[in-house]
C-alpha cells in the first residue's frame, strides 16, 4: 500500500557548524531500515568528523558544492552532479563553498548512529 510521507523529521548533524538534516524515510521519521533519504543543508565552511559508515551512501548535490575526503584524495561534487561512497571505506563530507550546499543523500541500509562509526 502507499503512504504518504507528510513532512520530514530534522535530525541533529555532526560537525563544526549546524547542518539542516531533514529525514523522509529511515529509522526515526518512517521506521525503515532497508535505506534512508534524506535532504541536507550545509552552511559554507561546514565540516563533519570523518567516519566509516557500515552503509553505502549516495549524494545529489542539487545547489552548490560538497567536499568528499575519502584516502584516495579530494573529490569536489557541484550542483547537477552525484557521488557514491562504499561502505567501510573512510570518508569526511564538507561544504567550503561560501554558499554551502544542499543535497540529497540516501543510505543503504538506513543510517544509524551506531553504524557510522565517526571519528573521536
Amino acid at each position: 500500500m502507499a503512504r504518504l510521507i507528510a513532512k520530514p523529521t530534522v535530525i541533529e548533524a555532526a560537525g563544526n557548524k549546524p547542518k539542516l538534516i531533514e529525514e523522509y524515510f529511515g529509522r526515526v521519521n518512517s521506521g525503515t531500515t532497508a535505506l534512508s533519504i534524506a535532504r541536507m543543508k550545509s552552511p559554507g565552511g561546514w565540516v563533519e568528523p570523518g567516519q566509516t559508515p557500515e552503509f553505502d551512501e549516495y549524494t545529489v548535490v542539487l545547489r552548490g558544492e560538497l567536499q568528499v575526503q575519502t584516502k584516495q584524495g579530494t573529490i569536489t561534487v557541484k550542483a547537477g552532479q552525484a557521488v557514491h561512497t562504499p561502505k567501510g571505506e573512510w570518508v569526511q563530507y564538507g561544504s567550503p563553498h561560501p554558499d554551502g550546499a544542499e543535497y540529497v543523500a540516501v543510505c543503504l541500509p538506513a543510517f544509524a548512529p551506531d553504524t557510522v562509526h565517526r571519528d573521536a
